[in-house]
């Protein structure tokens, strides 16, 4: 199979497209025919080497596609069916990948729309279960904006939570289209949220890891109400939660998220679209910072 891969840290000239063995699911797995693979920023860590020593390396932790194999034990998912979510081998972003959590995709989605959102979508849950954020509360979402930003306000409005949103006036109006309270960040962010919600908040959910924790903390009333999934240092100075994928993920999100999109509830990002054979513009487009929304691979 057609493969995307490094073999050494660089620049996005560094990514080849290679032949690799035909990868087999485990247990509980399935094999998909990729159809589409989003790209995250922690693609092009990776290719700098700000994550992993090893090489070479493969990508991809998201896609959507058709099942062509199955697993022992693999109930509820047959060979045909369309489904998304995660390649815990990294490999995703290759002809074929096999997915170790995954969900039907929903009905009015293409592969395109369906992979840009496993990432955002479950990282935006899981910071939200762990918050705790329920209907009747108000929350601070630092960095609502950007992908994993835009999914946390939707899934918290969709549970009755007031949502404050922090983002550049540039995003003001598309933070009101999803249901936010939008206020600038930067210098004196702190007061503009006690301005607008003059009741108080409750809990934070830092997006963004730009340094704004001591306010979130001070906006919230400790550092128990307040989890970041940007600042690892951080959290770690302030007695933040630093949320991660190997405390608990809420896979549950990508099975019902189609309710929210069906129902004109959950709006999806934008998505920019390149061939596989072109994924060192995709990096480019991605490092280059000025797309708000989703950039998937498109695999024939």
């Amino acid at each position: 199979m057609k493969a995307a891969r490094f073999s050494r840290f660089g620049g996005p000239d560094v990514l080849e497209i290679v032949d690799l063995p035909d990868p087999h699911p485990g247990p509980g797995q399935v094999r998909i025919a990729v159809r589409a693979a989003g790209v995250n920023a922690s693609d092009w860590k990776k290719r700098q080497g700000l994550m992993d020593t090893e090489l070479p390396q493969t990508l991809g932790y998201e896609a959507a596609g058709i099942v062509d194999e199955t697993g022992p034990g693999v109930t509820g998912v047959s060979i045909g069916d369309r489904v998304y979510g995660f390649s815990g081998a990294g490999a995703a972003q290759a002809e074929l990948a096999v997915l170790s959590d995954y969900a039907p995709i929903p009905l009015s989605l293409d592969f395109a729309g369906a992979a840009s959102l496993p990432s955002a979508l479950e990282t935006a849950m899981r910071g939200l279960e762990q918050l705790g954020v329920t209907g009747g509360c108000t929350v601070v979402i630092n960095g609502a904006s950007g992908s994993v930003g835009a999914a946390a306000v939707q899934l918290a409005v969709a549970r009755g939570a007031r949502v404050v949103g922090t983002a550049s006036p540039a995003n003001h109006d598309y933070l009101r289209s999803l249901g936010a309270e939008p206020v600038a960040y930067g210098d004196g962010m702190a007061d503009r949220v006690r301005a607008l919600a003059g009741d108080g908040v409750d809990l934070a959910l830092d997006v963004a890891g730009s340094g704004v924790l001591p306010d979130l903390i001070d906006l919230a009333g400790g550092p128990e109400h307040v989890v970041t999934i940007a600042d690892f240092a951080g959290a770690r100075d302030h007695g933040v939660k630093f949320s991660r994928g190997d405390d608990g993920r809420a896979i549950h999100v990508l099975g019902e998220i189609g309710g929210l999109i069906e129902s004109g509830s959950f709006t999806l990002p934008l998505v920019q679209t390149f061939p596989l054979a072109e994924i060192a513009e995709a990096h480019r487009a991605g490092e280059h910072g000025k797309f708000r929304g989703k950039i998937v691979l498109l695999v024939d």
